[in-house]
């Protein structure tokens, strides 16, 4: 009787094992079916990524080690490019003297005042919808096609605004983007322009509409005023928004190109060289690959490093919801 309990007992416990592993087995095939299929749907964007972004930007690092100049197979040189950068370019101080400039300004403009037109267009008025439309639909226009409308508007003679310039009394109105002495301050506002009725505003506005109004209404009930609610309600719930425009606004800074390009190709006298437009001449002009690729590589360590100090230090201020 005991063999006969045994030898039933055994088919039992082995078919257990067996049907869970069939279930298991199920399970794991289907589970690779379809990551299958997502590979298979995401595989053209995988190969945009390889071939456009991951391949140039390999080939850039290689390149940043050589002379390469297109014509010609690149020469392997180690850290000429980088040692040139740093003792042999006097150009390359300049343009990261401007452009640093350039960043010291525009970055706290920028945020400031798209936070104060975010706030304006957070009220409750009527007709607030069309003022948001009116202040984003410049942003929607290309940069390059802003710039050429800006260097027309701000032409010394005959620019509509030392026109008007001219009619209110001022005999002589700065000669804006043709000027050493104006052309960066002209270049720095109309970045500023842009930034502040485009994306950052639209961020902030986001972000106060995100504000419960719950906590208002207690800070009136204590007596705070607007400018404390500002304070004391509104600017510690937006400081996550503001730390990412910071990030956004400070890399837009230290890379900026089209402007002025377009309106002062870099003068005068080297007034508005920035870095990046240094690099695209390099580049781009002389075809020196190999130098502009080192060039380019150091923007991107100044990059990252800004951006690593600014996630390092945004513990301190930077107050998240539920902590």
């Amino acid at each position: 009787m005991a063999v006969a309990q045994n030898q039933l007992s055994v088919p039992a416990s082995s078919s257990r094992p067996g049907f869970l592993a069939r279930l298991l087995g199920t399970k794991s095939k289907f589970q690779t079916q379809r990551a299958v299929w997502g590979y298979v749907f995401a595989l053209p964007w995988i190969i945009g990524l390889i071939v456009f972004w991951i391949g140039p930007i390999l080939a850039s690092f290689y390149f940043s080690f050589t002379n390469y100049e297109v014509i010609g197979k690149a020469k392997w040189l180690g850290l000429a490019n980088y040692t040139r950068a740093f003792t042999g370019d006097d150009l390359f101080w300049q343009s990261m003297g401007r452009t640093f400039a350039f960043a010291a300004y525009y970055v706290p403009a920028a945020i400031i005042g798209a936070l104060l037109l975010a706030s304006l267009l957070n009220q409750k008025l009527k007709g607030t919808n069309i003022f948001r439309t009116i202040f984003f639909m410049p942003h929607l226009v290309p940069a390059v096609a802003l710039a050429v409308v800006w260097t027309f508007l701000l032409a010394p003679k005959l620019g509509p605004v030392n026109m008007i310039l001219r009619d209110l009394g001022i005999a002589n109105p700065p000669n804006w983007l043709t000027s050493r002495d104006s052309a960066l301050n002209s270049v720095i506002m109309i970045n500023v322009w842009a930034a502040v009725g485009g994306n950052t505003m639209l961020i902030f506005l986001a972000g106060l509409q995100g504000v419960p109004q719950e906590l208002y209404e207690a800070a009136e009930i204590d007596g705070a005023g607007v400018f404390r609610k500002f304070w004391s309600v509104t600017l510690p719930l937006l400081t996550p928004v503001i730390f990412f425009n910071m990030v956004l606004a400070i890399i837009g800074a230290l890379k900026v190109f089209t402007t002025a390009w377009v309106a002062t190709k870099g003068g005068p006298s080297y007034a508005t060289w920035f870095f990046a437009l240094h690099i695209y001449t390099e580049a781009f002009q002389y075809f020196r690959l190999g130098y502009g690729s080192a060039l380019a590589w150091i923007l991107t360590v100044i990059v990252m490093f800004f951006t690593w100090v600014q996630v390092s230090y945004s513990k301190r201020w930077v107050h998240y919801e539920g902590n």
